[in-house]
């Protein structure tokens, strides 16, 4: 198994989504991290908890910090691989 802080240096510029507390959901390139937890995404969309699925129109944030405190689950997916792989984070904690 791979020591957490060279798994997260693979996660780095990978497409994450982030489900937070208040129901939110947060998708983007996963840029970095701190010793808080907190995250950086770019090219972030935000999802309301409202929207059914994720077709709705998103809100276009850019560069955002999610709080780790906040998140209730996160989620990478290597969409360069055919059929697409998802990694529950929580795993690795």
């Amino acid at each position: 198994m791979e020591k957490p802080r060279e798994y997260i240096r693979s996660l780095l510029n990978k497409s994450m989504l982030i489900q937070t507390t208040d129901g939110r959901t947060f998708i983007g390139s996963f840029l970095c991290t701190d010793k808080e937890s907190n995250v950086i995404l770019g090219s972030c969309m935000e999802y309301r908890p409202g929207d059914e699925n994720l077709d709705e129109e998103p809100r276009s944030l850019g560069l955002a910090m999610v709080p780790g405190k906040h998140i209730v689950k996160m989620m990478s997916d290597d969409i360069s691989k055919i059929g697409m792989q998802v990694t529950y984070l929580e795993d690795y904690t």
